[in-house]
This record gives structure tokens, sequence and C-alpha cells, in this order.
């Protein structure tokens, strides 16, 4: 399948492309083509493919290996249900190094869905990226009692993590999560600051979090690349 070589974006560009998109819809897994078969199937030099697949190795998407080829190297973030952890806990417990950018926060008046499920009229929002050894893995907007919100604010939210502030700076202990896990699409925004196809089956997870006390403490509504993120829950059936 030939590149569009009367487009303006580079031929390298949209080769990367087109490996990324078979890598984010799992078409690659392991080892990708080689060389030869990329510049035979995409009708292009050799030097185009080496600059293409350079710059996914410069990003964390795929890694050489000497004597053996080009590999994925997008690793499953594995989020254990039944434990109350935050994302840079779990990316941290695969090996990874997390990261965040603060992308929007200010105070909103909810809807009416939202109203009902915190109790709350306005509230603050905090829409961040999140990453994993600085590769974006997932878009993460949180609803607090805007006096947390207040409080939060005040920290670098591009490298703290919002539980380790709510327990450690603020006093608030989250101790008790509802969530729900489905599958969901992103908007075209979201997929753009992700740099993912809006096409990409995204796992859209739903929490909402009280303290010791049950009150209510936050409602996050995040949404994981579904090649990156992974739940699992270890099962056992009892005998009668």
């Amino acid at each position: 399948m030939p590149l569009n070589y009367t487009n303006s974006i580079p031929l390298h560009i949209q080769l990367k492309h087109e490996i990324e998109e078979k890598i984010f819809n799992g078409e690659y897994i392991g080892k990708i083509p080689s060389e030869r078969e990329l510049m035979d199937e995409y009708y292009v030099s050799r030097s185009t493919v080496r600059e293409g697949i350079a710059q996914l190795v410069r990003e964390g998407v795929l890694e050489k290996r000497p004597g053996r080829g080009t590999f994925v190297k997008l690793r499953p973030i594995n989020d254990w249900l039944g434990n109350l952890s935050s994302t840079s806990e779990i990316i941290e417990r695969m090996g990874m190094t997390p990261g965040a950018k603060l992308i929007e926060h200010n105070i909103i008046e909810l809807s009416d869905s939202l109203h009902e499920l915190t109790g709350l009229k306005d509230a603050y929002y905090f829409k961040r990226i999140r990453y994993a050894n600085n590769i974006p893995i997932g878009i993460e907007k949180h609803y607090y009692p805007v006096n947390i919100g207040q409080e939060l604010i005040k920290f670098d939210l591009n490298k703290e993590a919002f539980y380790e502030l709510l327990e450690h700076k603020i006093g608030i202990k989250p101790y008790a999560a509802e969530q729900i896990i489905k599958s969901n699409k992103v908007s075209m925004e979201d997929a753009r600051l992700l740099g993912v196809s809006p096409t990409l089956s995204m796992l859209n997870a739903e929490r909402k979090i009280t303290d010791i006390d049950n009150n209510f403490v936050e409602f996050e509504n995040a949404f994981y690349r579904s090649d990156m993120y992974s739940f699992k829950i270890n099962l056992s059936r009892k005998s009668n």
C-alpha cells in the first residue's frame, strides 16, 4: 500500500503514523516487519523506513534489539481491581516512570447527572494527560469539592499525585471507591492530545471516592489507551 506522495507531510512521518496505527490496532505485536518488508509494502526507500522507525524508537514506542530486529516496546499497564491505587502507583509497580500534564482547571457548575452522583452543585475540575515513560496513556478528568480543589491547585500538578497530596498534604484519606469500567471513544480533542486515532477503542473508568466517614472526595472520569492499559483481578470459586 503506497504512501501519499502528493501529501505535504514527509514520507517518513506518514510511515511513522502507519506503523503507530498498526501498533494501536493490535496488528503489530512483538517484532514488526523488517526494513525490506516495509519498503516493499509502502513503496519507500530504506532511508525513509529508517527515519520513521528512528522517531518511534526515540519516542519509546519501538526498540531495536541487535541481531533480532525491531520490537514494540509499549508495555500494558495493569490496574489490579480491588485495590484503591493511583495511576502513578500502578505505573511505578510496572517498573515505569509516571508523569502528568495539567491541561485545564477551573470551578464549574455540574450537570444534573454529576450533581446526582456527587451531591455537589459546583466542583473544582481538573483535566490531565497521564504518561508512562513519557508516552501518553490516558486522559483523566477529576471533580472535587471546591474547597479540596482550591488546596490541590496550590501544588505542582504536573509532578504530584492527587492521592499523595490528599493523604499527606491536605489530610484527607481516600477510603472506598465505586468503579465502573467500559469501552468508549474519546473526543477528537482528547485523541489529538494522546496522539491516537479517534476510532481507537478506549478503556473508560469512572470512579467515585469517599473518605472513612463516607464523605464525597472525588469523581474521576478517565480514558486509557486499550493497547496499553488493562485491568486484572484474581478470582476463585468456593465449593458449596
